[in-house]
């Protein structure tokens, strides 16, 4: 049983208006589904992806007014956004002119690299990746050839890599391949597979003992969540982690994926999320994220929800 990738990764924004604008105007994502928290109903849940809402795309947010994050180790401490490997020239320079970076490519872990941040400090890095199928989003502000491809590589941070090791390895059967010095200059970077491998399908833990423990906040990462197939198998991953002990939520029915939510040693949040039914199960591929989706369960409130959401536009 094997975990086949990056499912998708929830951070966290003060400011839902500008985050929108920064991630379809800037990053050209396509704003997929609208919807709120479903444990904090006050609180959109915003989700960005590619053209067609695949897996494996989705960067998503919980609007909460909190302060900023204060970095550590303890915490989800990078994400990895693929593009062309011909594409790196051009955003260097978008991201440049938005003034988010300095527009320096550098090597790291073999492949070309571009850090930047967004308006709220949440840490990036592009990846340089012809591997897989892509979806461009057709009204996106960005050309079909440079538009994000998905995610990954996942960079978390720890204290200590052999408690969190194990989990990956014993519980999740991904694999140690390699390692690598920390961009930051903290300690060594290891990379663990799962699945097939290859940039969509990395989690990266960076052994860190010298920092404090992070406070998440605006511009932190929540949680990241692994590709599951199918309903099926989440019943036998919540399976594997009673077998082995591992306290975790139980299976979660989100609507538009079924999830199991555990921490791994190191106080990282995981989850493990269903490819489908995907985001068009409520409304048209062709509209999605247009107007407010709720599931069934709170759509009785829909009123009272929509008059405690702020515009985004």
């Amino acid at each position: 049983m094997d975990l086949t990738g990056i499912h998708h990764l929830t951070a966290i924004t003060a400011d839902a208006p500008a985050n929108k604008r920064f991630y379809t105007d800037t990053l050209g994502l396509r704003l997929v589904k609208k919807t709120v928290n479903q444990d904090d109903t006050s609180a959109y849940h915003l989700f960005y992806a590619d053209g067609l809402a695949t897996p494996g795309t989705d960067l998503t947010f919980f609007d909460w007014p909190a302060p900023p994050e204060r970095r550590g180790t303890r915490s989800i401490s990078g994400t990895g956004l693929r593009v062309a490997t011909d594409s790196m020239d051009y955003w260097a320079e978008r991201l440049r002119k938005a003034g988010r970076g300095d527009g320096s490519i550098a090597t790291l872990d073999g492949r070309e690299t571009l850090a930047f941040e967004d308006p709220e400090g949440q840490r990036f890095r592009l990846i340089a990746d012809d591997a897989g199928e892509v979806h461009p989003w057709h009204r996106s502000p960005v050309p079909a050839a440079h538009q994000i491809r998905g995610l990954g590589p996942i960079t978390i941070s720890v204290p200590q890599l052999a408690p969190t090791a194990e989990v990956l390895t014993r519980v999740l059967n991904m694999r140690e391949t390699r390692d690598y010095d920390s961009p930051d200059g903290q300690g060594r970077v290891h990379v663990f597979e799962m699945g097939p491998g290859g940039a969509a399908a990395e989690l990266h833990v960076a052994v860190q003992p010298g920092l404090p423990v992070a406070r998440q906040g605006a511009g932190a990462v929540h949680h990241v969540a692994f590709r599951t197939p199918n309903v099926a198998a989440i019943h036998g991953w919540a399976g594997r982690l009673a077998e082995f002990g591992l306290p975790n939520s139980g299976e979660v029915e989100r609507y538009y994926f079924r999830s199991l939510y555990f921490r791994e040693p190191g106080g990282n949040l995981f989850e493990i999320a269903t490819d489908g039914p995907g985001f068009a199960v409520d409304e048209p591929l062709e509209s999605l994220g247009e107007s407010l989706s709720l599931p069934p369960f709170l759509e009785p409130r829909r009123a009272e929800i929509e008059a405690r959401l702020k515009p985004l536009d």
